[in-house]
């Protein structure tokens, strides 16, 4: 007989129109957590096994909960598939993808969310998607851990959006990459309206580094340490760090980082260093400058493990499969892992969110992951939210979207099972219209 929760939470669903299920439990898939393997498990392990973490179940309850938007127009996926099972409800079926990358040796398949308050930490469904280990297995913040959110003043620091992510990753034994330390966006006023001198900007940037690597500790699998320190011609672009102290900012800001790493106590696990960027998933000039920061690094004995590459691409217009293949090889050629970051492909003003566009779209998704599944030292892949309600597409590229794995109603679309294909090694099976 189903608990009392199971069907509070059918309920709930079927009052927004979303579930109309007899009886619906958690996914009958793999277990959860990593099937065995060489690659290591998050810190704390099984979901519920963080420090003072009780037990979650994979349908955490809500206080409070919105009903998903009304499904859009021109962001339709394929229907359900029909199932012969009692309950069957597809945003919780299988393909279940973080079990997928995983049976297949990758660390993880993730999610970036955006919480609290951006009405994702109040959505029920979102929340039940979000936490479900078998479908991501692995989160990154959004925005709860970048300059302007953990110090927005000067050497007063706020961490209540970032623990809030820690402990979901804690409580349903996921991964967690935590972003960002210096970028060029998203700073606190004190940094941008200071009339800084380079030795001062330098301590700001020390002090901003030391103190938030220290706070998260070893609950971080890695750390974007710099994030888009590139022009697409591979020169540095603009910024209060680059624009005050100079190139030797990207160097500074790794030695930091590798310093408050060091400093972390004895048997604290140590995130890795990454550099994260856009526009470095295919040769070119600033891929080819990526490689060159990385063995300046290198040479200089300060520590880079990874490069993150964001993948933010459009339908249509995505580097083919080989070129990708061949640039994370080149990455990895130089003794660094990469992970694919910030995965989604968007519908722009040319396209056509019809069946022929919506199988592009698979189509590109499928190879990009392909492309990760091919190079041993790509470990994970992580997509830019997962659902078109949260994506951050529409405000910063009015007229396009639908970028993502699931529509505003939270049905699939052909990409997700594209998405499955490819962790699984088998041809697309949506990949035309």
């Amino acid at each position: 007989m189903p608990s009392f929760f199971t069907l509070t939470a059918v309920s709930a669903l079927a009052a927004v129109g979303l579930a109309t299920p007899v009886a619906w439990g958690p996914p009958q898939g793999p277990p959860q957590g990593p099937p065995g393997g060489n690659h290591p498990s998050p810190p704390w392990g099984q979901p519920g096994s963080g420090p003072g973490k009780p037990a979650t179940s994979s349908l955490a309850p809500a206080t409070t909960s919105s009903a998903p938007s009304t499904p859009s127009t021109t962001s339709s996926g394929p229907s359900a598939p029909s199932s012969s099972c009692q309950g069957y409800f597809e945003p919780l079926a299988a393909p279940y993808l973080n079990d997928l990358a995983q049976a297949a040796g990758k660390l993880w398949f993730g999610t970036a969310t955006d919480q609290p308050g951006t009405g994702e930490d109040t959505n029920i469904l979102y929340q039940t998607i979000l936490n479900n280990t078998h479908i991501f297995g692995q989160i990154t913040p959004a925005n709860a851990m970048k300059f302007v959110s953990t110090e927005p003043e000067q050497n007063v620091f706020n961490y209540t959006g970032g623990d809030i992510d820690v402990a979901i990753a804690q409580d349903h034994g996921k991964y967690l990459r935590c972003h960002n330390l210096v970028w060029a966006t998203q700073i606190s006023d004190f940094v941008l309206d200071g009339n800084w001198s380079a030795d001062e900007l330098t301590a700001i940037m020390q002090n901003h580094i030391s103190n938030v690597v220290a706070h998260f500790g070893g609950a971080c699998y890695s750390w974007d340490v710099v994030n888009e320190a590139l022009n697409s011609n591979g020169t540095f672009s603009p910024s209060v760090w680059y624009d005050t102290i100079g190139p030797e900012y990207f160097y500074l800001a790794f030695q930091f980082a590798q310093e408050a790493v060091d400093a972390l106590p004895a048997g604290t696990p140590k995130p890795k260093l990454y550099y994260n960027d856009y526009g470095i998933e295919a040769p070119g000039n600033k891929s080819t400058a990526t490689e060159n920061l990385v063995k300046e690094l290198q040479a200089r004995n300060i520590r880079i493990d990874g490069v993150g590459l964001e993948s933010h691409f459009e339908v249509g217009g995505t580097p083919s499969l080989e070129d990708q293949i061949a640039q994370k090889e080149a990455y990895v050629a130089l003794g660094v892992e990469v992970v694919i970051t910030e995965l989604d492909i968007r519908f722009t003003q040319a396209n056509a969110t019809n069946s022929t566009g919506f199988a592009q779209q698979a189509q590109d998704y499928y190879d990009t992951v392909e492309s990760c599944m091919e190079v041993d030292g790509c470990v994970g892949i992580t997509v830019w939210d997962f659902d078109d309600q949260y994506s951050w597409i529409p405000s910063t590229f009015p007229g396009e979207g639908a970028a993502t794995l699931y529509n505003a109603d939270f049905t699939r679309k052909p990409a997700y099972y594209a998405v499955g294909d490819a962790l699984q090694g088998v041809p697309c099976s949506v990949c035309s219209a």
